[in-house]
């Protein structure tokens, strides 16, 4: 159980996190800066209180793997790599240019600390099932965690992937959607009304919560519960604010990438550090 002074560490690693993200994109002028900003907090606390990683050994066997399935969120990711150690802090500068290790989208073949290679919507589903099982079955005792986006759960793949996870019983696969109910265009109940995700997972047969995806208590004692359901895959149901910390895009329905500048970058960091002291 998370601690007050936790909490506030925790705040204070996001709001770090946050401005490397938004520096990133403004470096390079324009970026995925809505879903990027949502799953942040989720980062944070996954790599500072949950994975079992090593910066320093990012192959090792037995180690806990994150698959990403909404790729587009890579500068959260790159960031929170970088943070930690995976690979230095100076190659946020070159987020998606030429002969880049940081391409738009998450490349396991590019960047150290990514497991896998996201983007196509849908398929990081499909991946970390696929991880979820092998380690079974080589006896790896490891959890794979799995990011997907509430746009990218109209994908049928991600569904195809519930049951595979459900019939196979896979109480070490946990699963995250960052439902903060906005997607390229335009909101999910507009492009296809998604209705009660909690619901429908649960009726797949997965081990469902939902909670506020800002909240460290609460993605803390959620991780928790998900990791005591040893009979079923866990789904936890995150309800997030697109571009959460970039706060000209907060509320803004253009905000799935979006052109900011340096200026921009600057006011908007100094507004999100104000924020915890």
């Amino acid at each position: 159980m998370l601690t007050d002074k936790d909490v506030l560490a925790l705040e204070k690693k996001a709001v770090q996190i946050r401005t490397l993200t938004i520096n990133e994109i403004a470096n390079l002028g324009a970026g995925h800066i809505g879903g990027a900003m949502s799953v942040v907090d989720l980062l944070t606390i996954l790599y500072h209180k949950w994975l079992n990683v090593d910066p320093k050994d990012p192959k090792k066997e037995d180690r806990d793997r994150l698959v990403v399935s909404k790729g587009h969120s890579g500068p959260a990711v790159y960031a929170t790599l970088a943070d930690k150690g995976y690979f230095p802090v100076e190659w946020l500068d070159t987020l998606n240019q030429g002969g880049t290790n940081l391409p738009s989208h998450c490349d396991m073949n590019k960047t150290p600390g990514v497991d896998f290679t996201t983007g196509s919507l849908g398929q990081g589903s499909s991946a970390a099932v696929g991880i979820a099982l092998g380690n079974r079955l080589k006896k790896v005792d490891a959890y794979t965690y799995l990011v997907l986006g509430d746009g990218e759960s109209q994908e049928g793949q991600v569904w195809e992937a519930a049951m595979t996870g459900a019939h196979f019983k896979l109480g070490k696969l946990i699963a995250f959607t960052d439902c903060n109910k906005q997607q390229l265009d335009s909101y999910t109940a507009e492009i296809m009304d998604l209705g009660e995700l909690d619901k429908k997972w649960d009726s797949f047969g997965w081990h469902v919560q939902r909670i506020d995806g800002h909240d460290f208590k609460a993605l803390d004692a959620a991780i928790e519960k998900a990791q005591a359901e040893t009979e079923k895959p866990s789904m936890i149901v995150l309800d997030t604010i697109k571009s959460k910390g970039y706060f000209p895009g907060e509320g803004q329905q253009a905000n799935h990438s979006m052109a900011i500048s340096k200026e921009q970058a600057a006011d908007a960091i100094k507004r999100l550090e104000g924020q915890v002291k």
